[in-house]
C-alpha cells in the first residue's frame, strides 16, 4: 500500500471593509514543528506577517491565522 504525502495547505483572504488582510496555514500531523516555526517565521520576517491565532485539531492538524494590515495608497496624480 503507498502512503499518501500530503502537501500544507495555504489559503489567502483578504476582508472587504477591513484594516487586514490574512493568510491562513494548514500543516498535517506529517510536518515536524521546527520547519513549520521556520515557515511562520520566514513569513513574519519577510512578508510583514503577524501570527494572530493558531488552532489544533483531532488528528494533529495545525491552522495558523497571519495578518497584515493593508496598505491603502492614495492617488497623486
Amino acid at each position: 500500500m503507498r502512503e499518501q504525502i500530503l502537501r500544507p495547505e495555504v489559503s489567502f483572504k483578504t476582508a472587504p471593509a477591513k484594516d487586514y488582510e490574512y493568510l491562513v496555514l494548514s500543516v498535517g500531523p506529517h510536518e515536524s514543528l521546527p520547519d513549520v516555526r521556520r515557515r511562520i517565521t520566514d513569513h513574519a520576517e519577510y512578508g510583514k506577517w503577524e501570527l494572530q491565532r493558531t488552532r489544533i485539531y483531532r488528528g494533529g492538524t495545525h491552522r495558523y491565522w497571519l495578518r497584515r494590515k493593508i496598505m491603502r495608497v492614495s492617488r497623486t496624480v
